[in-house]
């Protein structure tokens, strides 16, 4: 097949902007051939397609287009959604998927247990292993925990069943924040079905144990949820809910709520917001002195506020008043904290284009390569997706061409 015929078939396929945005698809020779897969799609679909900014095709019809042409949609001009994950990245995406489908079966295992004696000191012994979860998630990212904590929660869900007084509410209390916990570690993942299912786990368990700090946090968690999906209204809601009566919350989780709630404003384009939010919250960090195991990050994170306003400084497109907050940040943030020092530094390297500095994120995105093998972090992934889309007015420059030669290993692209 001739270049112009594979071009002339690919256009009755899949409408002419598409084609031509992907003629560089194909080679000089015709080497790579159309298959036989076929699709239709409405008019109303076409006019979308052929519209200024083409809207993204189903799935299905993205996964014939990369078969077709050998690009994915969002190299062709698509927009791409929120949390959109490219099929190929599917199997990591959903990791532990046995793990999960027997979590969540013990979790909603219908009628009651084998009754047991349940020894008050399990509490104590739960929120010990908790802090520990906690700080091998910041060294070894999700993929390595998963397994440990959803177990771990299986038997605190168990024992819940028949526990009385005090130790079942504590129990309960100790679960939500495994829960979480879980929500969060498939949210890293990339499993944002995972995530959301966790995070709706978390809420029901937090509402159980009566405890006002539990139900905060389990709204900012869902809001969490929400800010990846690229939700701005929804995460404001949540976390308005999760304020609303703040003076019983810790300080703690009235910071989560509102750093989270200016990661809406952020989507939303409210730069004014996000500041106010951010330094209203950072006037408590003083005050968090509770001994809770749960939801520390906010004194455990060194840069913490300033990490958040600059990811939110990133979104509303502000690339030098990002990156100077990114150089900050990571001044800081130690080198064994391999996961979060990966995500920063893609944002920080997104940043640097962003503000026309091309050489620099990719001498930024060199070392995130590396961290993002060793994670196999999907946020880090999705943080080098945003990096190519930043770095496009170079793809035909050197500094483009080594930008792909560097993520190449990470399998950004196809």
């Amino acid at each position: 097949m001739s270049r112009n015929d594979a071009l002339r078939a690919a256009r009755l396929r899949v409408g002419w902007r598409t084609v031509e945005a992907a003629a560089v698809a194909l080679t000089d020779h015709g080497q790579q051939l159309l298959d036989d897969r076929q699709f239709t799609v409405s008019a109303r679909t076409w006019r979308r397609w052929e519209g200024a900014r083409p809207g993204w095709p189903a799935e299905e019809t993205a996964i014939v287009l990369h078969d077709a042409l050998g690009r994915w949609p969002e190299d062709l001009g698509f927009t791409t959604p929120p949390g959109w994950i490219r099929p190929e990245h599917h199997e990591e995406a959903q990791v532990d998927r046995r793990a999960f489908v027997s979590v969540t079966a013990a979790a909603l295992a219908a009628g009651p247990v084998s009754p047991q004696h349940v020894d008050p000191a399990l509490i104590d012994y739960f929120q010990q292993q908790l802090e520990g979860h906690y700080r091998a998630d910041m060294f070894l990212g999700p993929h390595d925990l998963i397994g440990t904590v959803s177990a771990q929660y299986q038997l605190i869900d168990k024992l819940v069943r028949s526990a009385k007084g005090r130790t079942r509410t504590g129990l309960l209390r100790v679960g939500a924040a495994y829960a979480a916990l879980v929500g969060w570690l498939y949210q890293d993942a990339g499993d944002m079905n995972g995530a959301a299912f966790w995070r709706g786990v978390t809420q029901e368990i937090a509402m159980r144990s009566r405890d006002p700090h539990l139900i905060g946090y389990s709204l900012v968690n869902q809001a969490q949820v929400r800010t990846d999906l690229g939700d701005g209204p929804a995460v404001i809601d949540l976390c308005e809910a999760a304020l609303d009566d703040a003076d019983r919350l810790v300080p703690k989780v009235r910071i989560m709520a509102m750093q989270q709630q200016a990661h809406g404003a952020s989507i939303i384009g409210e730069r004014v917001l996000v500041d106010q939010l951010i330094d209203r919250a950072g006037h408590l960090l003083s005050r968090v002195d509770d001994d809770l195991p749960w939801g520390n990050a906010c004194r455990r994170t060194p840069g913490y506020l300033e990490a958040q306003r600059a990811t939110c400084y990133g979104r509303l497109g502000l690339g030098a008043e990002a990156g100077a907050l990114w150089t900050q940040v990571l001044a800081v943030v130690p080198e064994a904290a391999r996961r979060d020092r990966g995500v920063y530094m893609a944002r920080q390297a997104t940043a640097a284009a962003a503000a026309r500095e091309p050489e620099q994120a990719v001498e930024i995105a060199r070392s995130v390569a590396d961290i993002a093998v060793e994670t196999r972090s999907a946020r880090m992934r999705r943080e080098l997706i945003t990096l190519e889309q930043v770095m496009k007015p170079w793809n035909d420059a050197p500094v483009g061409r080594d930008l792909a030669e560097i993520l190449e290993p990470v399998s950004v692209r196809s």
